[in-house]
């Protein structure tokens, strides 16, 4: 395969991706920033911590992954249910939360002091969110 094609192919692969996910809005390159900075300091923190295993971050790809198949599953059922992708920022906001914590929990794992307002905005999102889903079951 040349490398135009390959480009061509990996372009077709990550729009269809992204488009059954909702597109490629700020919220959702959020989520990506968020997921790939808590992988990497994770992997930074285990490595600090000398408890690097490649089990593990074999694992963590792998619930990150996982971790947009409710996003895409949110998305769905908007257009399914016409509701102007209502369920899909839910998500979002429910994953964002929890991978801006992860992270901030990380980076003080590694030993970088967090401003406060970033950890406490953070929490607000989790618990916010949190209780959201937990009263309407």
């Amino acid at each position: 395969m040349n490398g135009l094609s390959f480009k061509l192919l990996t372009g077709a692969v990550c729009g269809s991706l992204v488009a059954w996910f909702g597109g490629w809005d700020t919220l959702f390159k959020f989520l990506v920033f968020l997921v790939v900075l808590d992988y990497l300091t994770g992997i930074i923190a285990a490595w600090t911590e000398q408890k690097v295993s490649s089990n593990i971050g074999a694992k963590g790809i792998a619930k990150k992954v996982c971790l947009f198949i409710p996003v895409g599953i949110a998305y769905w059922l908007d257009q399914l249910f016409g509701s102007d992708s209502v369920l899909r920022s839910m998500a979002i906001g429910f994953y964002i939360g929890n991978e801006g914590i992860s992270l901030t929990e990380n980076l003080t794992r590694i030993g970088v002091p967090m401003p406060p307002f970033i950890t406490e905005s953070l929490q607000q999102v989790g618990k916010l969110l949190h209780l959201k889903n937990s009263t309407d079951k």
